[in-house]
């Protein structure tokens, strides 16, 4: 078994989990407590066959866009990315969404789902978002409702604002 690089990043909104294989970028986790780390790592270590490795010097390319991207001098990711964690239709979507919706601009679920071909499937894509092994660096924070509501995260609503504020698409929030 091969193993796979691991490190929590000390983000603006909170504490990030960070995983790469050799492949590219696999798991960015929002909240990443002690529990969090250990739950997300078993998680991936059974679905990636690999052993988790921590190791903050093989994600450093990962660390430092991310904390530009924080800073606000980074609008593009230049990243490989793994996408062994997610498949389907949600990785279609994902991948839809990682191209075509740019940094300050936002979609509505049911625009994607047209975007990839499955004019139905506007729930399924909230699913898709639900289920994004990359939040941040795939922006599912930049898909909203087609009414212009913010719609669910699974960082939650906090992070999205705060991930939208940072982008211009919302006002920054007031404290």
């Amino acid at each position: 078994m091969t193993d796979f690089a691991w490190t929590v990043l000390d983000a603006p909104i909170g504490p990030l989990l960070v995983a790469g294989t050799e492949q590219g970028l696999a798991l960015v986790c929002f909240r990443a407590d002690r529990g969090t780390v250990e739950r997300a790592l078993e998680s991936a270590a059974r679905r990636l066959g690999r052993a988790p490795v921590a190791d903050a010097d093989r994600l450093a390319p990962v660390t430092e866009q991310l904390d530009a991207y924080f800073d606000g001098t980074l609008r593009e990711f230049s990243l490989a990315l793994d996408w062994s964690l997610i498949t389907g239709f949600a990785r279609r979507v994902l991948r839809e969404l990682a191209t075509g919706v740019p940094y300050g601009s936002v979609v509505a679920y049911q625009d994607l789902a047209d975007r990839v071909r499955e004019p139905g499937a506007a729930r399924a894509v909230g699913v898709a978002m639900g289920s994004n092994p990359l939040p941040v660096v795939v922006p599912c924070h930049r898909v909203i409702e087609s009414d212009g509501g913010i719609g669910g995260f699974g960082g939650g609503l906090e992070i999205k604002r705060s991930l939208l504020a940072l982008e211009g698409v919302l006002p920054a929030p007031l404290f």
